[in-house]
């Protein structure tokens, strides 16, 4: 068996990212990956602005508290004043620009209002106060989003703020989905003695989704060797990953590897983790192909430790692992195993995390219950109190 670590280096020697692109509009480009670096064309703000409601003043003309002030303007936000004369004050709203001559803002709070257009002022200002700055956030000319970096909400709205209406991202990867197993029937089908629900692609569906892949989904293959080569070769066409879960064991009905290997090449078989052991990869004609064990938490586990990085490698974003919070466990794990285990977890109130009770690679709702997993090592047992390396599935799905 490989290590996890030789197992992605294998994985991911090959991927050249993707060179073609397109351009988005910016509010459409939730979750794809930046073809180019997004330079910022302006300062943000453009202009100093207050980032209180008060009165700007110059910090010269308010030597005590009780200064009286004339108020000479009115300057609201997406308005420009004139530049403010000694001894005078201007009225000033959250975001409007600071007029030329004032260094401070005094918020209302501590102002009062007088008759005959005046304003009386109880604190002494420091310079630059409540101010913020020309370019504070942004400055012109400066690389605001990276190439590769996969878009989250708070990124399409720096976008939007350095006035990008429009991005370039890299075109999505295209990924042909099938299932192996006799075995296996759709919701909504009646349910036959001996028959489950087919899970696994419903979850993989959302978790390509997830990973802004095109996704076109072959169904349910039936487990014979010539059903599944044909699948392959159906699968090969228009398509740069072939994902299947199921079929990637040694029994007789499993039939994943050889099919692989007569229409391909399969390069990588086992890797030392659990859940998800049989790991398939290769390639049929000019597509990848993973192929994921069949059991459902195998199989999602899987996807977040190798078809994740495969496809953030092949947009060009950075594949790496998420890093683990360093937690204390909230549970014992008394009996080590020689693979690295991946046991699915929840955080406590506490701070601490507890361990579902069902660590079997078939018992999905320990994926659902948990909300991140515990990395561990090969040989590695847990006493309660034990710090443990946490991955939130939230961390997964960046």
């Amino acid at each position: 068996m490989l290590s996890l670590e030789e197992a992605l280096e294998r994985l991911l020697s090959g991927v050249r990212p993707f060179t073609e692109q397109e351009r988005l509009p910016t509010a459409e480009a939730l979750g794809r990956v930046l073809a180019e670096d997004l330079v910022s064309p302006l300062d943000v703000p453009p202009l100093a602005n207050s980032s209180m409601d008060g009165y700007a003043v110059r910090v010269a003309d308010v030597p005590a508290a009780g200064t009286e002030l004339q108020v000479a303007q009115r300057i609201a936000a997406g308005q420009v004043g004139t530049v403010l004369q000694p001894g005078t004050a201007a009225r000033i709203f959250t975001g409007a620009p600071v007029p030329e001559g004032a260094d401070a803002i005094v918020m209302q709070e501590q102002c009062e209002a007088l008759e005959g257009g005046r304003v009386r002022i109880h604190a002494v200002p420091q310079p630059r106060q409540w101010i913020r700055e020309q370019g504070e956030d942004v400055r012109r000319g400066s690389v605001v989003l990276a190439r590769g970096r996969r878009l989250k909400p708070q990124d399409i709205g720096l976008a939007a703020t350095v006035g990008a209406a429009s991005v370039a991202v890299v075109r999505r990867p295209r990924v042909a989905l099938f299932s192996t197993g006799d075995e296996l029937v759709m919701p909504g089908e009646p349910l036959r003695p001996g028959a489950i629900y087919n899970s696994n692609r419903y979850t993989l569906r959302a978790l390509l989704a997830q990973f802004g892949c095109e996704c076109t989904d072959l169904g349910i293959v039936p487990d014979t060797l010539e059903a599944t080569r044909e699948a392959l070769r159906s699968a090969a066409a228009g398509h740069d990953l072939i994902l299947t879960s199921g079929g990637v064991s040694v029994g007789e009905e499993d039939h994943i590897k050889p099919a692989v290997q007569a229409e391909g090449q399969l390069d990588l078989w086992q890797i030392a983790i659990k859940p998800g052991k049989p790991l398939a990869f290769g390639r049929v004609r000019e597509a990848w192909f993973i192929g994921l064990p069949g059991n459902p938490v195998s199989s999602f586990i899987t996807f977040l430790l190798a078809v994740r990085p495969f496809l953030l490698a092949l947009q060009g974003a950075d594949p790496a692992m998420p890093r683990p919070w360093a937690v204390p466990a909230a549970f014992d794990w008394p009996k080590a195993d020689k693979r690295r285990e991946f046991l699915r977890v929840r955080r406590t109130a506490d701070g601490r995390v507890e361990l579902f009770p069902n660590q079997s690679s078939g018992v999905l709702t320990s994926t659902v219950w948990a909300d991140g997993v515990v990395d561990n090592p090969p040989g590695q047992t847990v006493a309660a109190g034990d710090v443990v390396r946490f991955i939130p599935f939230a961390e997964w799905m960046q």
